[in-house]
C-alpha cells in the first residue's frame, strides 16, 4: 500500500539510534532543557548558516515568539498570504494585531509582491500601522524573497520567513532559516524535517533579539527562573523531541535529495496530464507537498478514481483564510483574492516522500494519468 507520508521506513533507519538516546533521557532523567536541546541548535544553526536558532514548542508558537520579539500587538498590521496553513495568521491575530491577506502567484503559490504592497496600502486607509511580511515557503519552495524584502525596504518593514514547509530548501544558494530577519520552522511530524511530537524553531543573526527569545520562550524571565523582565510564554522543545530531530537531521540531506529525484520523475510522467510545479531559478525546494494543478470541473470524479486505485491525496489548501469564518472580517488586499480563490478548486496533492521507490512513483503516475482521463469522460 502507498503511504501519503511514510514515516515507519524512516524510522527503521534511525529507530535503535533513537532507543539509545531515549534510554540516555530517561536515566538523566533531563526531560526539559536536556543537552540535547543545546546541541540540536547548535546543529541546526550549521544545517542553515543562521548564527542563532531557539527551538520551541511548535511551529505556530515559533510564529508568536517572533511577533512577540518584533512587538506586534493591537493597531499594528501584518501582511501574510491567504493561499496557507491557518497559523500564520492566527499568529499575527492571537497578538491582536491584525493580518492582511495578500494573494499568492499562480506558479509558486508562494506571496505575490504587488498584492502584498497593495495589502499595505489597504493596512494604512484603515488607520493600521503596518510592520512586517510574512511570506510563507508553501510547499516545500521558498517565496521570492528579493522581490518581498524590496517592498519591505521600501516601507520600512521587517520579513518573516515562516519556513514551516520549507526548511532545507534553497533560495539563490542560501538556505531556508537564513534568508529574511528572522525565520521559523515546524517540527510537525508530516514535515520534511519532523520529530514525534510537535516543535518548531525560531532562527537570528542577532545576539540581541536571540537574548530576547530566550526569555520569551520561559515566561519572560530574566537572569533566574523566578526574575520575570518582560510579558513571555511557555515555548520550550522537549528534550526528547530534540533526540529525534538529532538523529533525523543526520539523513535530512539526503533525503531531500530522494526527493529532488522523486518530484523530477512525477514532473516527468505527470506534465502531460495537469498543471505540475513551478521551482524558481537557483532555488531548491524540500518538496513537503507534492502538489499539482487540475481541472477544478473534474477534481472530485479525479479524487474518486484515485481512492479507487488505492492513491492516497490530499487538498491543501480547500478554503483560503480570508473566506474562513474566524477571519473573513480582517482586510484583504482587494475585494477578491483570484489566485487563492482559484487554487482551491484546483489543487490536489500526491504522495510524497523520500522512501517512495520507483516502483510505487509509477504506480501513481499511472494511476493519475489513467484517473484524468476517467474523470474527463466522467464530466462529459
Amino acid at each position: 500500500m502507498i503511504s501519503f507520508i511514510d514515516l515507519k521506513s524512516q524510522q527503521a533507519l534511525i529507530r535503535s539510534n533513537i532507543d539509545k538516546r531515549f534510554a540516555e533521557i530517561m536515566d538523566n532523567t533531563r526531560f526539559i532543557m536536556g543537552q540535547e536541546v543545546t546541541e540540536l541548535e547548535s546543529q541546526l544553526s550549521e544545517f542553515c548558516g543562521s548564527k542563532h536558532t531557539l527551538t520551541c514548542s511548535n511551529g505556530t508558537d515559533a510564529l508568536v515568539l517572533a511577533l512577540m520579539l518584533k512587538g506586534v500587538g493591537p493597531g499594528d498590521a501584518v501582511i501574510v498570504p491567504a493561499f496557507t496553513f491557518v497559523a500564520t495568521a492566527e499568529a499575527v491575530a492571537v497578538l491582536g494585531a491584525t493580518p492582511v491577506f495578500a494573494d499568492v502567484l499562480p506558479d509558486t503559490f508562494t506571496l505575490d509582491p504587488e498584492s502584498a504592497q497593495q495589502a499595505i496600502a489597504v493596512a494604512r486607509d484603515e488607520g493600521l500601522s503596518p510592520k512586517g511580511i510574512i511570506p510563507v515557503g508553501l510547499f516545500g519552495q521558498p517565496a521570492d524573497m528579493d522581490m518581498l524584502k524590496a517592498v519591505a525596504n521600501a516601507e520600512d518593514l521587517w520579513v518573516l520567513d515562516d519556513a514551516a514547509q520549507s526548511f532545507g530548501a534553497t533560495y539563490k544558494g542560501a538556505t531556508a532559516g537564513n534568508l529574511a530577519d528572522i525565520s521559523t520552522t515546524s517540527f510537525f511530524p508530516a514535515k520534511p524535517l519532523g520529530c514525534y511530537g510537535d516543535g518548531g524553531a525560531v532562527f537570528t543573526n542577532s545576539d540581541e533579539d536571540f537574548e530576547i527569545l530566550q526569555s520569551l520562550r520561559v515566561h519572560g524571565q530574566g537572569k533566574h527562573k523566578y526574575e520575570n523582565v518582560c510579558l513571555g510564554m511557555t515555548g520550550r522543545l522537549d528534550t526528547l523531541q530534540a533526540a529525534v530531530l538529532l538523529e533525523k537531521l543526520k539523513i535530512f540531506p539526503d533525503e531531500i535529495q530522494a526527493r529532488q529525484r522523486i518530484a523530477k520523475r512525477y514532473k516527468q510522467g505527470l506534465q502531460e496530464a495537469c498543471y505540475t510545479p513551478v521551482i524558481m531559478n537557483n532555488c531548491q525546494s524540500t518538496w513537503a507537498i507534492y502538489t499539482v494543478k487540475v481541472d477544478p470541473a473534474v477534481r472530485f470524479n479525479l479524487l474518486e478514481h484515485l481512492k479507487a486505485k488505492g492513491i492516497p491525496t490530499g487538498i491543501y489548501y480547500p478554503i483560503p483564510l480570508h473566506q474562513q469564518k474566524a477571519y473573513k472580517h480582517y482586510p484583504c488586499a482587494s475585494e477578491h483574492l483570484p489566485v487563492c480563490e482559484a487554487l482551491s478548486h484546483e489543487v490536489l496533492s500526491l504522495p510524497m516522500h523520500a522512501y517512495l521507490d520507483e516502483e510505487s512513483q509509477d504506480q501513481v503516475i499511472q494511476a493519475f494519468c489513467e484517473s484524468v482521463q476517467q474523470a474527463k469522460r466522467s464530466a462529459a
